[in-house]
Parts: C-alpha cells; structure tokens; sequence
C-alpha cells in the first residue's frame, strides 16, 4: 500500500484529473482524504496500490501531466493501514472512557498516517503506552521531545534516537498530565489542520 500525498488547484475536475491520470499508470485507488484546504487549493492523501513491477515514480510522472498539481510525499504503508475518520476514534474512546488514551495511541497512526504514536506521563517522564512501531524512549530521553505542554509540530534530525532518522512529530497534551507524541518517518511535517484534530482528540481523551 502506498499513501500519495498531492497539493491540487481548488476547482472542479481537478479530483477527477489526478484520479485519471493515476489510473493510467495502473493505480488502483483505495481511497481519498482531504487534509487540508486553502483559498485556492486542496491538500489530498490517495491510499493507493500499484500493479507488481510498477514504480512509485510512476505516481510523479503521472500527476506532472496535470497542470497546476504538486507531490507533497509518497511513501510505503503496511497493508492492513487506511483510511480512517477521527469520528470512529471519538466514538470508540466514547465507547471505552477509561482507556481512552490507549485507545489513542492505538488509532493515532492510522487516523493521522503516521508511523507511530506514544502517551507519555509528563510528570513522571516515563511512557505509559506505545504503538508497535513505536521508538523504545523513556525517562530523560523524552526531553528531546520538548516541554509536552502545548500542541505543536517538529522536526527531529538523524540520530535523535540510536537506529532512527529523520523524524516528523506532532505533540498535544492530554487530561491529568499525560501528551501523545505522533511521529512520522522522513516527513511530511505535520499541516496546522492536522495539529487542531490531533488537539480535538486528545482533549477528548479524557480517560485513562
């Protein structure tokens, strides 16, 4: 699975232009999120697959023949991974209150295409859940991730943590102290509408 993310001119038929156009390299689209949107331009994610011995860099030639269109980021994703709406994570912390921040850290990968996702007592420095992809931190390490006590995003150099790269975080706090910390491997920085939903949500994860 692969997840394209495209920057395309706000205007009818340019949805329908990109769409075409990856088709015609063999794509086969799974599904399609706005992420973003500005006076004069949309910000989308296409979940996508490609035939076998088809290139990712046929994604780029592919959306370069529609005009006004810009490749945000391309990117592998595991296959079980899609698209997912903040509302079945609001309705499944609703649903388990007292484990709503593990269920958080569950979601947040998913919700957000990210990498992986951490809840950390900022009190007490330590990490209280992990998603599986998660960077095994904990204690004094979690200073590199800043103060926790406001949302934000960040960019973290190569080498930031022994094995990993280049990483893109976004940071929210929670209820009684705790912050989840959303990374993703090599980019794309996190859009400001991204950092308002991952606030809603942490807010609202008020449980345990």
């Amino acid at each position: 699975m692969l997840l394209l993310r495209v920057q395309l001119p706000d205007r009818p038929g340019s949805l329908g232009a990109v769409a075409s156009a990856l088709g015609g390299v063999g794509a086969d689209i799974h599904a399609v999120e706005i992420i973003d949107r500005g006076a004069d331009y949309a910000v989308d994610d296409f979940m996508l697959s490609l035939p076998q011995g088809v290139l990712p860099e046929n994604l780029l030639s592919a959306c370069a023949q529609v005009e006004g269109v810009k490749v945000l980021w391309v990117s592998h994703y595991h296959s079980d991974w899609g698209v997912e709406s903040d509302i079945a994570t609001l309705n499944r912390m609703a649903s388990e209150p007292d484990h709503a921040g593990q269920i958080l850290i569950e979601e947040a990968p998913v919700v957000f295409h990210s990498s992986w996702a951490i809840l950390v007592d900022v009190t007490a420095g330590r990490v209280l859940a992990r998603s599986s992809m998660a960077p095994d931190i904990d204690g004094t390490d979690l200073g590199v991730f800043g103060t926790l006590d406001t949302t934000y995003g960040a960019e973290l150099d190569a080498g930031w943590q022994p094995g990993w790269g280049d990483t893109l975080i976004a940071a929210a706090p929670l209820p009684g102290g705790r912050a989840i910390v959303i990374g993703r491997t090599g980019g794309p920085a996190y859009l400001p509408v991204e950092l308002v939903r991952l606030q809603h949500l942490a807010t609202l994860a008020g449980g345990r």
